[in-house]
């Protein structure tokens, strides 16, 4: 998961915003919520808005709600928001006793079921500069985090390397989140819709270097494929024509 560094502008640049605008947080710098899975490539869930409590819980629910029900290993950069994100959506309810006093029954408290990990990337800097870069568990223990880190095909370590990677090919393949641009979407609506586009050709059309497969044949080494050929959703990459021609519901 991240959501570090500005995703993309709406509307106008962040020192031309009034005080109204600020406060509605529609315009302005944007940021990127993504939550990704290295091993197939594929982007699970997207948001796009400010760094707050609502858009964290929004990305944590979305990727639950695309997995398979087993908690995978999180990680992230250092935010705040993270942590009660993951309580909300994987977070198990601590039974609340009944004191005999008088007074309402305390809200139960949501505590972390023990098969949920959670690790850090911490970056500390001293005037604006990266100084030392460390890793801490949030939730679980250190062993349980190395034990997953052992057995997993793409890494060893934690970091944010994958979905740092992946923002890069999204600004690459998008001029409106290119740093200094003009072209900006003029509302966060077309912002999102403009990177659905973005991440639909990265997931059916693109294929990606790092999950080409060795063959047999000898006139052709490896096998493209792309994320969703990767995360067996699909078994061929598509063109643009089937991509825009696909019907996302089916009609009734």
């Amino acid at each position: 998961m991240s959501s570090r560094g500005a995703l993309g502008v709406c509307q106008k640049k962040e020192a031309h915003l009034s005080a109204v605008e600020k406060l509605a947080a529609r315009y302005g710098d944007q940021w990127g919520w993504i939550g990704c899975d290295p091993r197939p490539k594929v982007v699970i869930h997207f948001g796009v808005g400010r760094h707050n409590q609502t858009n964290a819980n929004a990305l944590v629910a979305g990727i639950k709600r695309r997995s398979d029900g087993d908690i995978p290993v999180f990680t992230s950069a250092e935010r705040k928001h993270y942590d009660d994100a993951l309580l909300a959506s994987h977070g198990i309810p601590d039974e609340v006793r009944r004191t005999g006093l008088p007074g309402c029954l305390r809200k139960p408290v949501l505590k972390a079921p023990p098969h949920l990990l959670y690790a850090q990337v911490v970056k500390r800097r001293n005037q604006g500069r990266g100084v030392q870069i460390t890793t801490r568990s949030v939730f679980g223990t250190w062993t349980a985090v190395a034990a997953k880190l052992a057995r997993s095909p793409v890494s060893t370590a934690i970091n944010l390397s994958f979905v740092e990677r992946n923002k890069l090919t999204i600004r690459h393949q998008n001029r409106r989140l290119v740093r200094q641009t003009i072209a900006f979407s003029k509302t966060r609506e077309r912002l999102v819709q403009q990177l659905s586009r973005s991440f639909a050709y990265y997931h059916f059309v693109k294929p990606h270097l790092g999950l080409r497969q060795k063959t047999k044949w000898k006139k052709q080494k490896y096998r493209e494929r792309t994320p969703m050929m990767a995360a067996g959703i699909t078994d061929h990459r598509w063109t643009m024509a089937e991509l825009f021609s696909t019907a996302v519901v089916k009609p009734r």
